[in-house]
C-alpha cells in the first residue's frame, strides 16, 4: 500500500515537471492572433491613406469643370418650395445634393 502511494505521488510530481516543460498552445494561438490583428490593422491604415490621397485627387480646383447633367425640375421646384417657407439656403443645401451655388442660382432663376 505504501509503495502504491508513494508510486502515485512520484508519478503525479513527474507529470508536474513535465508540465512546466511543455509549449502553451493557447500562448502560441494568442501570438498569431495578435500578429493577425496588426497585420489588419496596418492593412486598414493603408486603406485608408491611399483613399485619403485618392480623394485628394479627385478634389475639384476652381479651374476644374466638371459636367454634371442638368437639375432635374423636381429639385428645382423642392428648392424653390423650400427657400419660399423660409428655409435658409445652407440647410438646402445640407438636404439635397446640390452645392449652394446651384441653390442659388435655382433660387435666383425662379
Amino acid at each position: 500500500m505504501t509503495y502504491l502511494f508513494i508510486g502515485l505521488v512520484s508519478f503525479s510530481i513527474l507529470l508536474l515537471v513535465i508540465s512546466f516543460f511543455q509549449r502553451d498552445r493557447y500562448r502560441d494561438i494568442e501570438k498569431d492572433m495578435e500578429e493577425l490583428s496588426m497585420n489588419v490593422l496596418q492593412e486598414h491604415y493603408k486603406l485608408k491613406k491611399r483613399i485619403s490621397v485618392l480623394e485628394e485627387e479627385l478634389m475639384l480646383d476652381g479651374d476644374m469643370t466638371l459636367h454634371k447633367s442638368p437639375i432635374n425640375e423636381i429639385i428645382k421646384n423642392q428648392v424653390i418650395s423650400l427657400y419660399k417657407q423660409g428655409v435658409k439656403v445652407d440647410q438646402i443645401t445640407k438636404q439635397s445634393t446640390l452645392s449652394k451655388q446651384e441653390v442659388l442660382s435655382i433660387i435666383q432663376d425662379s
